[in-house]
């Protein structure tokens, strides 16, 4: 499940502020950070959050297979066992960091925005599930807008609900709920419309239960900075990528990259569909193939890649670089020869 955030003006100067919030749901494997980097270079975003890391201690070579590392500064949460981690990554050229402040269930940052010098925080959250626990969630929280002015941002999976309406399965509201939404109300915090689908996880039996647990919480202040914001739902979920990245022998399975888009616009059309209602048996098929479709062709992109550069010291995850680019050309221009010794006699190519 995955959102994607903020474009806007800020204090009535021109500026262009996108962030990406990502559920990975596990980023301690090559393929799961491929995705991740693939849709980060695509969507070009000045800030990326990505919850549920699960993983324990995050290290610097993890966090630079995600972006452009020269220009990426982050900040970690490390996760609790196999549960819970967030991480907060942001591009130098565009924020600089001031302050940060590290909770239990949540990551703040404060930053000055490069271009204008507006500051503003961002909180990333991922909520527990017990009732306790959230109570110091809620603190947490509560903390940070007290020793910190200035507009506010918190994204994240709450793991709960504010309306009956933001699940599949109408129900009763629950103390947690009322108590959720008098903290928001308490805070004056404002929940920013999803656009692109009503729920943001789905699970349970042939994911048929869905919810929004993810959000997006903002000010009214930072409103006032960001005149003109958008939060729009990803279709395309990480574990239905399966990323890649290279091409196969274009001759034999002509135009990849056309057939890629086509495969990518298959998964997102079904999640979409996802979005808005249950799916039904053969319906959840024709998303499969779908999705088992996409990822053939980002397999065989890769493939063509490693066997052409013939660098295949190279890690996995930092195969799709300039460098590994200018190695196959380099590797063409080796193969050249442009003249022969032969029983002492030179050949050369006129």
């Amino acid at each position: 499940m995955s959102s994607s955030g903020q474009r806007g003006s800020v204090s009535g100067c021109p500026m262009n502020l996108k962030l990406l919030s990502w559920n990975v749901r596990r980023a301690n494997e090559s393929t799961e950070r491929k995705a991740i980097k693939s849709i980060i270079k695509k969507q070009k975003v000045d800030l990326f959050y990505i919850q549920e890391t699960k993983i324990q201690v995050m290290f610097d070579r993890v966090v630079s297979s995600l972006g452009s590392r020269r220009f990426l500064e982050w900040k970690t949460l490390d996760a609790f066992g196999s549960a819970g981690g967030i991480l907060i990554c942001w591009d130098k050229r565009s924020l600089d960091l001031l302050e940060w402040e590290e909770g239990q269930f949540s990551l703040s940052c404060r930053f000055r925005n490069v271009d204008n010098g507006v500051v503003w925080v961002f909180t990333g959250v991922y909520g527990p599930f017990t009732r306790v626990d959230r109570e110091c969630l809620w603190e947490e929280i509560g903390a940070i807008r007290g020793i910190w002015e200035g507009p506010w941002c918190l994204r994240g999976d709450f793991n709960i609900i504010l309306s009956q309406s933001e699940r599949s399965r109408q129900g009763r509201i629950t103390s947690a709920m009322r108590r959720f939404a008098q903290v928001v109300d308490e805070l004056g915090l404002v929940d920013l419309q999803l656009q692109g689908g009503a729920f943001t996880w789905s699970g349970g039996l042939n994911n048929q239960s869905r919810a929004r647990l993810d959000r997006f919480l903002v000010t009214p202040y930072w409103l006032d900075q960001f005149s003109r914001v958008i939060q729009q739902r990803l279709t395309a979920k990480l574990k239905e990528l399966k990323q890649k990245l290279k091409v196969w022998n274009r001759e034999v399975f002509g135009n990849l990259e056309c057939n890629k888009d086509a495969a990518l616009q298959q998964v997102e059309y079904w999640d979409r569909v996802e979005g808005e209602k249950s799916l039904t048996v053969e319906e959840l098929a024709c998303k499969k193939e779908a999705n088992e479709g996409y990822a053939k062709w980002v397999d065989l992109e890769e493939t063509h890649w490693r066997q052409a550069s013939r660098e295949l010291w190279l890690k996995a995850g930092d195969r799709n670089t300039g460098y590994f680019h200018h190695m196959t050309s380099a590797h063409r221009r080796a193969n050249y020869m442009d003249k022969i010794k032969i029983n002492e006699m030179r050949l050369t190519e006129e």
